[in-house]
């Protein structure tokens, strides 16, 4: 749901004016949709001519990668505050994981980073990889440092490599609709096994598997 409707009078401070203008876009695209929206119809949300929105974003996946990481942040800020449910980091990779791709699977645009074939999408958006990493590492990597401190990591295990790890699944995920729902216990327990010897210390998978449900 888009924050606020534009005023068509975008502000003198460079910042904010991006920002007024990404709420355009996300109403436009809640009205017609990520596909049938066009720069000229962003522009008519916004108040301005379309020189104008091409002095704040360069092109159509200049402004969409802007959009997606604002968006991608507030999920950032509800799944952290999910998190705070789990002690250890086995729990809060696995259900942290799954709460951000069944969000995820729902919003067209984060979808536009790992799938474009999903939406009918011409092309990739452009860097969309790198993206998805770089926002996969500012998510997960607090949650890594504090079970560092806890010991909870495996030895020798790079945050960067971790949250590598995790984009991997993560898009895998996110791509596949018919993968499973994320309240799937047998997903729960695929993520279990398979992801987490890599990221969690010595620890019986066995030990896991109950307390995740």
């Amino acid at each position: 749901m888009a924050r606020r409707r534009a005023t068509g009078v975008l502000s003198a401070d460079a910042g904010i004016a991006r920002g007024q203008i990404l709420d355009a876009a996300e109403s436009t695209f809640q009205r017609y949709g990520v596909l049938k929206s066009t720069m000229d119809d962003i522009a008519r949300e916004a108040g301005v001519s379309r020189p104008t929105l091409y002095r704040y974003f360069r092109d159509r996946d200049a402004l969409v990668t802007a959009l997606i990481e604002v968006r991608s942040r507030r999920l950032f800020d509800e799944t952290r505050e999910f998190l705070r449910r789990f002690e250890s980091v086995a729990e809060q990779l696995v259900e942290g994981l799954l709460h951000l791709v069944d969000l995820g699977r729902q919003d067209p645009l984060i979808r536009l980073i790992v799938g474009p074939e999903h939406l009918g999408w011409g092309a990739p958006l452009a860097g969309s990889s790198e993206l998805a990493a770089e926002l996969t590492h500012e998510m997960w990597s607090p949650v890594i440092d504090a079970a560092r401190e806890r010991g909870e990591i495996r030895p020798g295990a790079t945050n960067r490599e971790i949250t590598d790890w995790i984009v991997l699944v993560e898009l895998i995920l996110v791509g596949r609709m018919d993968f499973g729902a994320a309240s799937d216990p047998d997903l729960r327990g695929f993520l279990t096994r398979l992801m987490l010897p890599g990221i969690v210390a010595d620890r019986p998978v066995g030990d896991v598997l109950p307390q995740l449900g």
